[in-house]
């Protein structure tokens, strides 16, 4: 097989997709960080707009996450490059997200801590289940919680925004508890799915769980 034969094979549409989703992260991160509304020609209205662009860049990136398994699976463009750049992009979206979040100081460290840190219990588990030729099957629950992980986030995002702020003070508390209950489902949902993890691993780790 040739070079660019391979390129060709690598240049499905999902992973053009899944690849933007992360050329793309910065740029969430920079609409959410920096102070880019000094540079417009209405500097006090795109101040207001700011978390707003952001949130809708990030809830784009996040929807993204189907498009590209949906094209891989349609068109029958499943590729090994797919496979391990589909999950990294998502980790690195969340992973953004949570720590811009932080330094805004809009969002806790210890919420960053317990979902990166699942994730990084789930890759290991994963490694050592390949390492035995074995697969753990995804849960149902990661992927609910991966949705309420996202609908979370962009609640934090926009829940400090003048917008809300300045439509009252029951607003901006409905707002914030809003977010904060949302974002307990997300933890609880998150913590779940890692206890799903290990209880399906068990044999693989040589725990005693699930055996009778």
């Amino acid at each position: 097989m040739s070079d660019k034969k391979s390129y060709r094979e690598l240049l499905t549409a999902a992973n053009i997709v899944t690849t933007a989703r992360i050329v793309l992260i910065p740029v969430f991160v920079f609409l959410l960080l920096a102070p880019w509304p000094l540079l417009a020609p209405d500097p006090a209205i795109a101040q207001v707009v700011k978390p707003w662009v952001a949130a809708g860049v990030f809830a784009l990136l996040a929807l993204t996450d189907g498009l590209d398994g949906y094209l891989a699976r349609s068109r029958n463009e499943i590729t090994n490059l797919g496979k391990f750049l589909d999950p990294l992009a998502d980790k690195i979206l969340v992973t953004a997200a949570l720590l811009a979040l932080i330094e805004l100081g809009t969002l806790p460290a210890w919420v960053a801590l317990i979902i990166i840190g699942r994730d990084f219990l789930v890759s290991g588990l994963r490694m050592v289940a390949s390492a035995e030729n074995q697969v753990i099957a995804a849960s149902p629950i990661g992927k609910v919680k991966t949705v309420f992980q996202i609908i979370a986030m962009i609640l934090f995002i926009i829940k400090d925004s003048s917008i809300i702020e300045d439509a009252g003070a029951h607003l901006a508390l409905a707002a914030d508890v809003l977010a904060w209950f949302v974002m307990v489902v997300a933890l609880i949902l998150t913590l779940l799915s890692l206890i799903d993890y290990f209880w399906k691993s068990s044999s693989i780790l040589d725990l005693p769980l699930g055996r009778r």
